[in-house]
């Protein structure tokens, strides 16, 4: 699905001047091969919600290869959770590791606070509610 090359000086940025607004979705593969169960998830919310038409790229971080594409750009922009969203636009990068804040921010779409919330104490373990 890759369809914009990335500039290998600079991971993450789209090489055509022209894009307006690329948007990355780097996704993991674990340390024993296996998918990303998280990653899945939200793939199948794009696909179900039809919001994957919006997505530009989607880009692999494979924990098996540090020097993987998503490894790399993970690394550089100080992202150490996936699924994440990177979005280029007139120069400026936004980077998004919760999937309801970016379709909400970048997208337009509804969500709910719960939504929000559920998926928030689902990233964080340590996080209870008061």
């Amino acid at each position: 699905m890759s369809r914009h090359p990335r500039d290998p000086g600079d991971p993450g940025v789209p090489s055509s001047p022209s894009q307006a607004r690329c948007i990355t979705l780097v996704t993991k593969i674990l340390a024993d091969g296996s998918p990303c169960p998280k990653c899945a998830d939200v793939e199948a919310r794009l696909e179900k919600s039809g919001q994957i038409q919006h997505i530009d790229r989607v880009v692999i971080a494979d924990e098996r290869d540090p020097r993987s594409e998503g490894m790399i750009i993970a690394a550089h922009h100080g992202v150490t959770r996936a699924p994440f969203f990177l979005v280029q636009e007139d120069g400026d990068t936004r980077v998004y590791t919760v999937y309801f804040k970016f379709v909400k921010s970048e997208l337009g779409a509804i969500t709910s606070p719960q939504e929000e919330a559920r998926e928030l104490l689902n990233d964080n373990p340590d996080l209870d509610f008061i």
